[in-house]
């Protein structure tokens, strides 16, 4: 199946070639462990889930490496200044820098398993690679691309990389102090970053190393760089990311990999558009208050409804955030459960292996042509509700939408039919029957009013053509 990337560095579609033929090797930027990962964060998270399960689907062997950054994430990462988040997080929390890595780092991957993400082949910590990224500043060093700042640290020098700005398709000289990247007096170029920041005299910091050019920490950009090129080598597929790290963050990786490994370090560079809260703006953790997957699962959501909220948008679209959504995309998810529920109770027969490679097909088609994940629900809709396929190819395609997207419906359906089976109490039956009676006669208050009582015992009445079911609520 021919694939279809949008690639940042050449801004257009190009069809995927791999280095090594059947095999696809990509690094995405992870999370900063000092705070709760946002949903905007695991929006792209799962984009990258569905990019690997894209290529899952077509038999590639995937070597996924994504950090943890546990060291070096400045609070303006543009202008190598303010506190160190992983510092910053510790003084909040009032616990050491360890503990907090580890905390927020068990955090991410409660809310990575509960969206059901594919679990990356490595997940190297920074702090892991400091003698990897002190090779690295050395390398650039002997290479003439560095200079010093006294009191401060080891910075790149970029107006010694010609191609700098060329992910985004700016220049150096189209790059000004005030705009993205903030201004240092001291630096040579507004757009130079810190290789190496010293550790400051007046304090000690939780977290710093001996290095040849004194005791500090790694600036953030090292690490990625580092890390891709000792996991993946100096030449790999695809690097993901965030669309606010094509700028800066991304810029700076080619700067500080290519001088070494030569261009192009990176064939695709794959980014993903923000996740909007209720003003309109960007979720960023910066702005104080932020929403996680706690406050989907406190508010009774399944964390698939979030997933299958973002399969429904596209990876180079904005996608806007509300509660009112999200209520409706749990009830369309509700929905195709209970189909699929009803598919497990009657799948009798075979497969039709005609029409389920006809449909297999080009579900992998159109999620392989730049990852057309809601092109994949909408076909998903549509065979769900065919009178002109059998029960057990409907199901068998379901079975296929969920390794392809990741949205569990057949683990859902198996509950739900498994909720459904179970007798509900002498007290709740009288109940419904008294509901029942109550919107015989019209009487809607009294009937909402024993729903609301059913509901809160723990059981849910479904009304239907030839009456109503209670089934226990999940």
């Amino acid at each position: 199946m021919t694939i279809r990337l949008y690639n940042t560095l050449t801004r257009k579609l190009e069809e995927f070639k791999p280095l090594e033929q059947g095999k696809v090797g990509f690094y995405s930027c992870g999370p900063t462990v000092y705070h709760y990962t946002h949903l905007g964060n695991l929006r792209t998270f799962l984009h990258n889930d569905f990019l690997k399960r894209m290529f899952l689907a077509n038999g590639y062997d995937v070597r996924h490496v994504m950090n943890i950054t546990d060291v070096g994430h400045l609070t303006n990462d543009e202008d190598d200044s303010g506190e160190d988040k992983m510092e910053k997080g510790a003084a909040r929390d009032n616990k050491s820098v360890w503990d907090i890595a580890k905390f927020y780092k068990d955090e991410f991957l409660r809310d990575f398993n509960d969206l059901n993400m594919i679990a990356p082949t490595v997940m190297p910590h920074a702090t892991d690679y400091i003698p990897e990224q002190i090779e690295l500043v050395q390398k650039l060093q002997d290479l003439g691309y560095t200079y010093e700042i006294p009191g401060d640290g080891i910075y790149y020098d970029t107006s010694k990389f010609a191609a700098y700005g060329a992910l985004t398709g700016g220049s150096l000289s189209g790059l000004r102090a005030g705009a993205r990247v903030g201004y240092n007096d001291a630096k040579r170029n507004p757009t130079d970053f810190a290789l190496w920041k010293y550790s400051p005299t007046d304090t000690k910091r939780q977290m710093e190393w001996d290095s040849p050019w004194g005791v500090g920490f790694p600036g953030w950009h090292a690490e990625c760089s580092a890390m891709s090129m000792k996991l993946l080598g100096n030449h790999f597929d695809i690097h993901t990311g965030g669309e606010d790290l094509s700028r800066v963050h991304h810029a700076n990786e080619i700067a500080q990999s290519e001088p070494i490994t030569g261009a192009p370090w990176v064939n695709t560079w794959l980014h993903y558009s923000f996740l909007l809260d209720k003003s309109g703006e960007k979720m960023a953790k910066s702005k104080g208050e932020f929403l996680g997957m706690d406050a989907v699962r406190n508010r009774g959501y399944d964390p698939m409804v979030y997933r299958y909220f973002v399969a429904m948008g596209h990876y180079q679209s904005q996608l806007a955030f509300s509660w009112e959504t999200m209520d409706a995309t749990a009830k369309s998810y509700a929905n195709l459960v209970r189909r699929v529920a009803d598919l497990i109770t009657d799948s009798a027969g075979n497969v039709d292996q005609a029409v389920y490679d006809k449909w297999h097909d080009e579900m992998v088609s159109v999620m392989s042509d730049n990852l057309k994940t809601a092109s994949v629900l909408v076909m998903l809709q549509e065979f769900v509700k065919s009178s002109d396929i059998n029960n057990a190819t409907k199901l068998a395609l379901v079975r296929f939408v969920d390794d392809l997207l990741g949205l569990q419906f057949i683990d859902r359906a198996k509950k739900l039919a498994a909720l459904e089976n179970e007798t509900a109490p002498a007290e709740i039956v009288a109940l419904a029957d008294r509901r029942a009676d109550a919107k015989a006669n019209r009487d809607w208050a009294t009937a909402d009013a024993l729903r609301n009582e059913i509901d809160a015992a723990g059981w849910t009445v479904l009304d239907g053509k030839d009456g109503y079911k209670i089934v226990k609520k999940a």
